[in-house]
C-alpha cells in the first residue's frame, strides 16, 4: 500500500442478523470511527467513501475452485471437498475455521453475502492485500481464529453467550481499541436492577459487531505492526491473516 496518509482500516462481518451486515472502522490510534449495521448497500456506500482504506473480512472471498479432472465423479449430495490450505493450517494449529465449498450454492447464506460483497468491492477498486499501489484494498480474517489466536488458545467461550461476548469484548479492550470496558457492565448492575431484569447490555457489543471489530484491529496490526500478524494459505486458494498468538498450538 502506497505510503502517506495512514489508510482506514475497516472490519466486515457479513453473518449478522437483521441487517444481516456489520461493519467497524478504526484509524491509526485504534479510536472507533464507525459501527454500524446495515445491507450490501449500506456497506458498499460506506467503503466507496474511503480513498484509503484496508479493509478485513470474516468470510471467505469465493468458492474453492479445484483443479479440473479427467471424468469427474457425478456429484453427490455430500461430496467432499477439501479444506483450503489456509483453513487446513488454522485446523492444524487448534484454531477454529470455517469450511468454504467448492460452489457457491452450497455454501451458507451468510457466506455467499460474503461473497458478493468481495465481488463488489473488487469492483470499486479494491485490491487483495498485499498490494502495492492499491490505495484501497482487502484480506479474509476469520475472526473466530482471530480472536483464539488473541486467547492464545483455542478454548473461547460461545459467541452468542453474554459470557463469550464479555470474553471477546475483554480482548479487544486489552489490545487497546477505543470501545467500553467491559468490566463497566458489574459496576451497573444493582439488586434493584437484577430485580427488574434491566441489565445494562448496550455496554456489551453483539457477536456480529465482536467480529467486525477483531477483523478491522487484524487490520490495523497488519498496516502498523505487521510482526504481530501470522498469514496463513496460498494467493491461489485464499490466504487469511490473523494475530499471531501467545500459544497458537504449533511451530
Amino acid at each position: 500500500m502506497p505510503a502517506s496518509a495512514s489508510p482506514l482500516c475497516v472490519g466486515i462481518d457479513p453473518g449478522g442478523g437483521r441487517p444481516p451486515f456489520c461493519y467497524a472502522a478504526l484509524d491509526a490510534d485504534l479510536r472507533l470511527l464507525a459501527l454500524g449495521t446495515g445491507r450490501l448497500a449500506d456497506v458498499l456506500a460506506f467503503t466507496a467513501g474511503q480513498s484509503r482504506a484496508l479493509v478485513a473480512v470474516n468470510a471467505p472471498p469465493r468458492p474453492v475452485h479445484e483443479p479440473a479432472v479427467a471424468n469427474p465423479p457425478p456429484p453427490t449430495r455430500r461430496a467432499h471437498v477439501p479444506l483450503r490450505p489456509a483453513e487446513r493450517l488454522l485446523q492444524a494449529r487448534g484454531l477454529p475455521t470455517y469450511h468454504t465449498p467448492a460452489r457457491a450454492e452450497d455454501a451458507p447464506p451468510w457466506m455467499r453475502r460474503a461473497f458478493a460483497l468481495y465481488q463488489r468491492l473488487d469492483e470499486l477498486g479494491y485490491r487483495p492485500h498485499p498490494h502495492p499501489e492499491a490505495p484501497r484494498q482487502w484480506l479474509e480474517v476469520p475472526a473466530e481464529a482471530a480472536f483464539a489466536a488473541l486467547l492464545g488458545q483455542a478454548s473461547l467461550l460461545p459467541a452468542h453467550r453474554l459470557e463469550g461476548r464479555w470474553q471477546r469484548q475483554i480482548l479487544l479492550s486489552d489490545a487497546g481499541l477505543g470501545i467500553a470496558d467491559p468490566m463497566r457492565f458489574f459496576e451497573e448492575i444493582t439488586r434493584h436492577r437484577l430485580r427488574r431484569g434491566q441489565l445494562p447490555l448496550h455496554l456489551i457489543h453483539s457477536p456480529s459487531e465482536l467480529n467486525a471489530l477483531v477483523a478491522a484491529y487484524t487490520a490495523w496490526l497488519v498496516l502498523h505492526h505487521p510482526e504481530q500478524v501470522l498469514t496463513l494459505g496460498e494467493p491461489a486458494t485464499g490466504q487469511v491473516v490473523i494475530p499471531q498468538g501467545r500459544s497458537d498450538g504449533a511451530d
